[in-house]
């Protein structure tokens, strides 16, 4: 899409702009619609300041479930597909979505299918939702598609809150903790550094450990905080590193406490993405490429690698996942019995509500469980440095006496 700066006439007189286009041609097109004779156009040329940037998906998934479920109620009122994406652009909140979908609009126009347009805006609509509507364009069931994977996203979404909400008490309070330690440390601590000094006995461990720590504070402050930056670095370049980036997943997998709930959110999202891509007739290879891909764990995805290659070799699905420990005997028996019967979508879903639900349970107990810890853990740091200081104070007030 390019940007175009534009002279011409209309009924007024002179006039000028900005517009952006998938080509001059396009734009010219355009602004005589809009009664705007061109006398100079030229294209303006994308520069750091011009270009959006955006990291991850730049949707958020709430404002995807909701684009989904009314592009599904306005096909099954019958209205047309470009004419829904028209609306949607108009009244959707996302500024990413609108832009999205205006494009596609002007793909749609010019003779491109819906998958085919969406497929050019990758970072928005993912493979999974590209292959299912092209399957739903196939079959002409649409509405329904659109449905199916507004069921999906929601409860994608839905798992996806009970995790972070699960994270975040433990995250604020930690963060909260490191803000008392270092004023304590670099505000209330020295001032009784000289007092101390003054007292000439010796001090106890304690307060010498917190006197040591508020003096390396207050002098080297800048080191610490360049090797939280380091640290903070160190793991971007891990993550965006394939090898390392499975390391690092392996290690939260294993983590005690939250390992067994990352994994059961891993494996929801893996059974419900397989589920909804097999009930939309997409074909099982080309299903097990998308979730490779759409997993986010490095350790699943590997397993899952591996069962295409024991499919495409005329194997089991579930032969490399009876073989990994982060695959339970559920998942492969119930795999298993729906490549038996015929109902492997069924089966995934089955295992897909289960996993989300236990979810749902491990969060609340976590919750339940890490909230009192939390407090005891930051009561603890705090006491610890209060404990230091009145320490030497309650010898002072008996060696006055």
């Amino acid at each position: 899409m390019g940007r175009y700066v534009y002279e011409g006439r209309d009924k007024t007189g002179r006039v000028n702009g900005k517009l952006t286009a998938p080509s001059k041609r396009e734009a010219v097109f355009k602004l005589g619609e809009s009664g705007i004779r061109v006398t100079k156009l030229s294209e303006v040329p994308e520069t750091f300041l011009t270009k959006d940037i955006s990291i991850g998906n730049p949707v958020k998934l709430q404002d995807f479930v909701i684009y989904l479920r009314q592009f599904s109620t306005l096909l099954k009122a019958g209205i047309s597909v470009v004419e829904a994406t028209n609306i949607l652009a108009k009244q959707t909140e996302s500024k990413a979505l609108r832009k999205a979908l205006e494009q596609m609009e002007e793909d749609m126009r010019s003779g491109n299918p819906l998958s085919a347009a969406s497929s050019k805006h990758s970072k928005i609509f993912s493979g999974m939702f590209v292959n299912m509507i092209r399957a739903g364009e196939a079959s002409g069931n649409m509405d329904e598609t659109l449905e199916r994977l507004g069921e999906h996203y929601e409860k994608q979404n839905r798992t996806k809150q009970k995790i972070q909400s699960a994270l975040a008490y433990p995250m604020a309070v930690a963060v909260v903790a490191v803000g008392v330690v270092i004023f304590l440390l670099l505000s209330v601590v020295p001032t009784f550094v000289t007092m101390f000094e003054g007292f000439g006995a010796e001090l106890p461990a304690i307060t010498t450990f917190v006197l040591n720590a508020s003096n390396f504070m207050q002098g080297y402050w800048w080191v610490v905080l360049i090797l939280f930056l380091l640290a903070a670095g160190a793991f971007i370049i891990m993550r965006k590193n394939p090898v390392t980036r499975y390391y690092l997943d392996y290690a939260a997998l294993r983590v005690p406490i939250f390992g067994k709930m990352i994994q059961k959110a891993v494996l929801a999202r893996m059974t419900r993405t397989l589920s909804s891509l097999f009930s939309s007739s997409v074909p099982i290879l080309q299903a097990m490429s998308i979730v490779e891909k759409v997993v986010e764990n490095e350790v699943i995805a590997k397993v899952i690698s591996d069962s295409k290659k024991s499919l495409e070799n005329g194997f089991s699905i579930t032969e490399p996942m009876k073989k990994h420990w982060a695959f339970p005997p559920l998942i492969t028996q119930m795999i298993a019995i729906g490549e038996e019967t015929g109902s492997l979508d069924a089966m995934l879903g089955k295992v897909a509500d289960f996993y989300e639900e236990e979810v749902e349970n491990s969060t609340d107990r976590l919750k339940s469980i890490i909230e009192p810890l939390m407090i005891v853990l930051l009561a603890g740091i705090v006491g610890t440095i209060v404990t230091a200081i009145i320490v030497p104070m309650f010898d002072i007030f008996n060696h006055v006496q």
